[in-house]
């Protein structure tokens, strides 16, 4: 969104109470009296799109996973933990774009650990669920990205799907929990990665 320079006439009373206010919301004058003024004319700005996309898939992610909001907006960070020697810790961050074009975000996936056989197994697990995605035409090979143990997804909208910030919160969380399932059962079923394979198909079986 582009911004420019406008002189307005403001009360001095007025300019400290709107200071007073920017500084408890982390936030500048500036960027509070333009959220202040979209809000007032019904305009809905590219933070606070990112702020209820976030916050609804907050919302959806209670219970078995940590939260952590970042300084910046627009990113969410996601821990699970999963079932393996040294009890690891798996990390989803989500990165939302502030002008969303042909895509909202990205989704990083990724263990911190210095454990070969842990990234062996998570790199394994990211290459199935990558292929399976391709295979039924959820992403194509620009969308996601492997590394050593770390994975990047990014999040598209298509035509037929609902641009409500709501909604696609709530369609991100739900892909989270249905990939963190699926990395789970992976898991569950090493060291037999043939076994472990075959535990994945099932969270892409027609409903």
């Amino acid at each position: 969104m582009k911004k420019s320079v406008y002189s307005l006439v403001l009360s001095d009373d007025v300019v400290e109470a709107v200071d007073r206010l920017a500084y408890t919301r982390g936030t500048s004058r500036s960027n509070l009296i333009n959220q202040l003024l979209a809000e007032a004319v019904g305009y809905v700005t590219p933070e606070r799109r990112m702020a209820e996309i976030l916050q609804t898939l907050s919302q959806q992610m209670t219970g078995l996973y940590q939260l952590q909001e970042q300084a910046t907006d627009g990113i969410l960070t996601i821990r699970s933990p999963l079932r393996y020697r040294y009890k690891p810790t798996i990390r989803y961050r989500v990165e939302l774009y502030r002008q969303p074009e042909h895509a909202i975000g990205m989704l990083y996936a990724s263990f911190r650990t210095q454990s070969k056989p842990l990234i062996g197994d998570a790199t394994a697990f990211f290459e199935t669920w990558t292929a399976l995605e391709q295979k039924y035409g959820i992403c194509t090979a620009e969308d996601s990205e492997i590394g050593d143990g770390c994975w990047t997804r990014r999040f598209r909208i298509r035509a037929d799907q609902s641009t409500d910030s709501q909604e696609i919160g709530a369609a991100i969380g739900r892909y989270i929990k249905r990939l963190d399932a699926a990395l789970k059962a992976y898991f569950a079923a090493l060291p037999d990665h043939g076994l472990a394979e075959n535990a994945v198909k099932p969270f892409f079986s027609p409903t």
